[in-house]
């Protein structure tokens, strides 16, 4: 596989350095990627990068996965407005050890194969760098003319930001040169992939190994990901979509895969999976035909959902969207775990009652009138049963005056009641 022409036909190319191509065709490569440490799971926003690193390996060339720890106590400027927080050292190790759990789902670390990816921390060989050793040896071959040229610096510098910019992190560049003269050094590294916001520190890196060792190294970069609306990509009213299922479930996440429009969903299948070109394009003019059964959407998700999460996790997520919008789905909603129920009723207006009143065999009338304040009055409720318009865990319910009995719970913790087609309300049962 040529890594260059997979990219560029995927949308994933915005520059490369020169002899960048012909690097590549010389050998097997290494290269590194630097992944931001400052939360224990990756977000989609990582993805791109992650990509990158698997369709590298994929070509036969090896892929270094650099944990930023000495970065991250630094925070780069690129394209925020805003010295971040600094993390301390037992936080950044913890992190780093999730992430490499969630990265070995894209990469392999495992095998004998010469080109096995490697995990590094740059906290490693930066932790007993003294300043003065650092300015010695490292800032003196870097210019301030060069580093003030450098558009992450000169948008801090032009007034846009309030705060102006720090030493510390106007020394971010040199730290991130470093990474690569070290890695170039010691794992023969001879080019660093990043997003396009990141070509001012990459190539800060290439001239420090020119300068320090006459050697030659490369950049590659991609775009940053937009959505076609000009929001956000990967942000939802709930923030980040991530990786890790205790911060996004995998029906959440699954379903933020299915949900995005047309024309995102045929930029996005090309970069987030490793289908080849001939199948996405069959699957775009499958959309074309018939919009409306969305399969680009539906194959984006299944493939994503499936590398992060599970094969298993996938299955859950599509039968947990049909509970809601399909007909008997009772057998699927007693089967949902408690973390997908509460991800595919977030939303609904919950109501909490004592076990008390489920174990003395409460009238369901009762409970969804007196014990939870679910309807207005037994008669609207009794009147909405007679004309089939009333369900407890999708099954109709005609006689409102039916005990609530403890099988009814769902995860012995929950009963959803149904009013009408889409009106949800969720009983919770408290100890």
């Amino acid at each position: 596989m040529d890594f260059i022409k997979e990219l560029t036909w995927r949308g994933m190319i915005h520059t490369v350095m020169p002899g960048t191509e012909e690097q590549l065709a010389s050998g097997m490569t290494t290269a590194y990627l630097g992944i931001d440490p400052t939360a224990d799971s990756l977000h989609i926003g990582h993805l791109v990068g992650v990509m990158m690193l698997k369709h590298f390996q994929r070509a036969g060339h090896k892929p270094i996965a650099l944990v930023g720890g000495a970065t991250g106590m630094i925070g780069d400027p690129s394209m925020k407005s805003q010295e971040r927080k600094l993390l301390d050292e037992e936080t950044l190790r913890h992190n780093q050890e999730a992430i490499k759990k969630q990265l070995a789902r894209f990469l392999d670390f495992d095998s004998d194969a010469p080109n096995a990816a490697e995990l590094v921390n740059n906290y490693d060989w930066m932790k007993n760098f003294s300043f003065l050793d650092f300015i010695r040896d490292v800032g003196k071959h870097i210019t301030v003319n060069y580093m003030m040229a450098k558009d992450s610096v000169k948008k801090r510098l032009s007034g846009e930001s309030q705060q102006g910019m720090s030493f510390t992190e106007f020394s971010y560049q040199l730290v991130q040169g470093y990474d690569f003269l070290n890695l170039y050094r010691e794992k023969n590294c001879r080019l660093q992939l990043g997003g396009s916001d990141q070509w001012g520190n990459i190539t800060t890196g290439t001239e420090l190994i020119r300068r320090t060792l006459g050697g030659e190294a490369f950049a590659l970069t991609c775009p940053l990901i937009t959505k076609a609306d000009g929001g956000k990509f990967g942000k939802t009213e709930s923030g980040n979509v991530w990786l890790d299922r205790r911060y996004t479930s995998p029906y959440k996440f699954y379903q933020f895969w299915l949900n995005v429009s047309d024309e995102d969903a045929e930029k996005y299948i090309k970069i987030f999976t490793e289908l080849p070109q001939e199948e996405i394009m069959a699957l775009v003019e499958e959309q074309k035909a018939d919009p409306g059964k969305r399969p680009l959407q539906k194959r984006l998700a299944k493939e994503i959902t499936t590398m992060v999460h599970s094969a298993e996790d996938y299955e859950t997520a599509v039968e947990a969207s049909q509970m809601l919008f399909g007909n008997n789905t009772a057998e699927i909603l007693h089967k949902l775990d408690e973390e997908t129920l509460l991800a595919v009723l977030d939303g609904v207006p919950q109501y909490e009652v004592p076990r008390s009143a489920i174990e003395e065999g409460t009238k369901l009338a009762d409970l969804l009138v007196d014990v939870a304040p679910v309807f207005p009055s037994k008669g609207e409720l009794r009147k909405l049963a007679q004309q089939g318009g009333f369900s407890i865990n999708k099954e109709k319910v005609q006689d409102v005056y039916a005990p609530v009995e403890t099988c009814m719970l769902l995860n012995n913790k929950y009963i959803l009641a149904q009013q009408g087609k889409k009106k949800y309300h969720l009983i919770v049962v408290k100890d």
